[in-house]
């Protein structure tokens, strides 16, 4: 089985690989895992019908366009198709309502994930504490221990006050910067992460969704979407 993941950026993308794939291994699910990163969010287009700029490359941007060529190449086989992003200041299960929606219209004959991490994917990498001790052995528990598991609270500054020795300088500096760290402790975490021990409701509704479409490939729209 085939599971072709389309992420954010490549901060998400790295983790949800890992997670996808372990996932799978839990379920004893043979599959391959592809993960395309898009540069950013974006918006879905005004006009979905249409083909998009010339020079887009966010995720939202392409969706439709992408969605529609996914379902011309892979209708009938097995793949699923996961979509994920961050809600940021979304309400995220409109959010994902809404992606379920747009993938029902523009791929109805393959069957599609969406995958929410409530604000930011470090809601996901903080609802592993053990793999973060274990990947930074000296991280401030304190901070840990006053996160509220997927709050709006600036996720990602949370993570970086925890592990990160100048948190409050590259806080300041903020983006492009701050990209760079995100995608590294990205990488270094979700190396020991494990959805077994995940404690984050966003990333375990995702986790239930994908292991119900690993059991259950094929279309779901015209009966029900998760």
């Amino acid at each position: 089985m085939l599971v072709e993941i389309l992420s954010e950026d490549k901060s998400g993308a790295v983790v949800i690989e890992r997670l996808a794939k372990r996932i799978a291994a839990n379920e004893e699910m043979d599959v391959k895992v592809n993960v395309h990163p898009h540069r950013g969010c974006g918006s879905l287009p005004k006009d979905a019908n249409e083909k998009p700029p010339k020079f887009a490359n966010s995720l939202l941007d392409l969706l439709p366009y992408e969605l529609r060529a996914y379902n011309k190449v892979y209708a009938g086989k097995e793949l699923i198709l996961v979509i994920c992003m961050d809600s940021d200041d979304k309400d995220p299960q409109a959010l994902r309502q809404e992606l379920y929606a747009v993938a029902a219209k523009f791929a109805p004959d393959i069957r599609c994930v969406v995958g929410i991490s409530t604000e930011e994917i470090e809601a996901w990498i903080l609802g592993d504490r053990k793999a973060i001790a274990e990947a930074y052995p000296s991280c401030n528990m304190e901070v840990l221990d006053s996160y509220e598991q997927d709050s709006v609270c600036g996720t990602w500054e949370v993570l970086c006050r925890a592990i990160s020795d100048n948190a409050d300088e590259l806080i300041e500096i903020g983006y492009p910067a701050a990209g760079h760290y995100k995608a590294l402790w990205a990488d270094t975490i979700s190396r020991h992460m494990l959805p077994q021990n995940n404690v984050s409701p966003s990333f375990n509704t995702f986790k239930m969704a994908l292991i119900t479409a690993l059991k259950h490939p094929g279309p779901i729209y015209r009966r029900r979407t998760f």
